[in-house]
C-alpha cells in the first residue's frame, strides 16, 4: 500500500488537537471490568428520563424515517418561540449545544482574534477556539470557583472577538447573579471592529438554577444587548441527551448568519418532534427539579458526614474534592466498584471529581462506595 502521511496536510493547529473524552458506555465497561452491575452518574443526565409525550412523538414518527427531516426544524423553532414569547427569527437550533458552539466558532473566530474564557469553564469553549486557530485568554476564577466577570471584562482588548460564560458553570455548579451580569455587559469595551465582543451565554443548566432569585433572566436583555447569544439544551432537564438537541436565542442578524453556515438537516426528525413534545410537559420538568433538589441535599448531607469538601451547586451535579488523593485514582477505584463518576484533570482540577445527581438508590450506592474507596 502506498504510504500517505496525513499530518503533512492537516492544519497545523489541529495536529496536537485532543478529542473530547466522553465516558464509556455502561455495557462496554461491564465487559471490560467483568461487572454485572454498573451505575453511570458522570454525564449530568436526568435519571428520571424524558417526557412520555416525547417518547410517544418519536415512536409515532418512526415509520416516516425514510423521509429527510425538516431542514429548518420549523415546528420545533415555532414551539420554542411560543414558549419563550419570541419571534422565530431569534431562535437557533443545533445537534446539541456542542454543535452550536462549534458553528459560532466557525462563524466568528479568526487567527487574529482573542476569546476570553474563565478558567475551569466547560472545555468545549477552548476546543472551538483552538479549532479556528484563535487565541484563548484564560481568566482565573474567584475564590469559591465562581466566574470573575469583572476580571473577564478587564481582560477584553481591541482584539477580543467574543467571551464565553457558562451560567451555571459546568463543572463547578456555581453561578453569577443578575447584577454581576449587568455590570459585566455594561463594562465591556469596544474592539477593533468598533463593537462590543460577542457574549456567548451557555445556560445548559438554566432550569436547575432558576429557583435562585438573583439568577439572571437573560431573555429580558436580548433586545438591549444584540451582541448576546444564549445557548440552552434539551439534554439535561428534558432528558433527551441521546437525541442531541441544543437551542438558543440571539439577535436576528446573528441568527441569520448562523443559519447560513449550519449543516442542513442537522436535527433528525426524532430529535425535532421529541424536543417539541417535551415543551408541552411541564410536569416532567417540575418532577425532575424537585428530585434534584431533594437528592442534592441527600448527597451533600452525606458529604458532610464523611468530611468531604464540595462546592455548592445549582446544577444537577456536584464537584467534590478527594485531596490528598488524585481524582483519577479515585475515579478508577470507583469504576472497579461499579460506579462511573467524572475525573476533572482536563479542567485543571486534579484532586476533584464530579458526580451527577442520580436516583436515591444510585446516590446511596455512590456514598457507600466513595466512603469505602476513601477509607472514611
Amino acid at each position: 500500500m502506498e504510504k500517505f502521511d496525513a499530518c503533512k496536510i492537516v492544519r497545523k493547529n489541529c495536529l496536537s488537537f485532543e478529542p473530547y473524552v466522553a465516558g464509556k458506555p455502561i455495557e462496554t465497561l461491564k465487559r471490560e471490568l467483568g461487572l454485572k452491575h454498573i451505575i453511570k452518574i458522570a454525564s449530568n443526565e436526568n435519571p428520571l428520563g424524558p417526557s412520555k409525550k416525547a417518547v410517544k412523538a418519536m415512536k409515532d414518527i418512526a415509520e416516516k424515517v425514510y423521509f429527510y427531516p425538516d431542514f429548518n426544524s420549523t415546528e420545533l423553532k415555532m414551539a420554542i418561540a411560543k414558549k419563550f414569547k419570541l419571534d422565530i427569527k431569534n431562535i437557533l437550533v443545533g445537534a446539541g449545544s456542542d454543535e452550536l458552539i462549534e458553528i459560532i466558532g466557525r462563524l466568528f473566530f479568526t487567527k487574529q482574534d482573542e476569546i476570553v474564557i474563565s478558567k475551569h469553564a466547560f472545555i468545549r469553549y477552548q476546543m472551538a477556539v483552538r479549532l479556528m486557530d484563535a487565541k484563548s485568554v484564560i481568566v482565573p476564577m474567584k475564590e469559591g470557583l465562581y466566574h470573575d466577570l469583572k476580571a473577564m471584562a478587564k481582560a477584553c482588548t481591541k482584539d477580543t472577538k467574543a467571551v464565553f460564560i457558562a451560567n451555571p458553570n459546568n463543572p463547578t455548579g456555581t453561578y453569577n447573579t443578575t447584577k454581576e451580569f449587568e455590570d459585566f455587559m455594561k463594562s465591556l469595551p469596544t474592539n477593533r471592529y468598533g463593537l462590543k465582543p460577542v457574549v456567548i451565554l451557555d445556560e445548559a443548566y438554566h432550569e436547575f438554577a432558576s429557583y435562585k432569585k438573583d439568577y439572571p433572566d437573560t431573555l429580558k436583555f436580548l433586545n438591549k444587548y444584540p451582541n448576546m447569544i444564549i445557548l440552552r439544551t434539551f439534554s439535561k432537564i428534558y432528558a433527551l441527551a441521546g437525541a442531541r438537541v441544543g437551542y438558543g436565542f440571539s439577535s436576528d442578524s446573528i441568527v441569520d448568519y448562523i443559519e447560513r453556515i449550519r449543516p442542513p438537516f442537522n436535527l433528525n426528525m426524532f430529535a425535532q418532534v421529541g424536543a417539541a413534545a417535551s415543551l408541552q410537559d411541564k410536569a416532567q420538568v417540575t418532577k425532575s427539579l424537585a428530585h434534584v433538589r431533594k437528592e442534592m441535599k441527600f448527597i451533600c448531607d452525606g458529604f458532610k458526614k464523611l468530611g468531604i469538601k464540595y462546592v455548592d451547586s445549582v446544577g444537577n451535579f456536584i464537584l467534590f474534592s478527594v485531596a490528598p488523593f488524585a481524582g483519577k485514582d479515585v475515579f478508577k477505584k470507583m469504576l472497579c466498584e461499579g460506579v462511573i463518576i467524572r475525573a476533572m484533570d482536563e479542567y485543571d482540577l486534579p484532586e476533584w471529581l464530579r458526580v451527577t445527581i442520580g436516583t436515591r438508590k444510585e446516590n446511596e450506592l455512590f456514598l457507600r462506595k466513595i466512603k469505602k474507596v476513601l477509607g472514611k
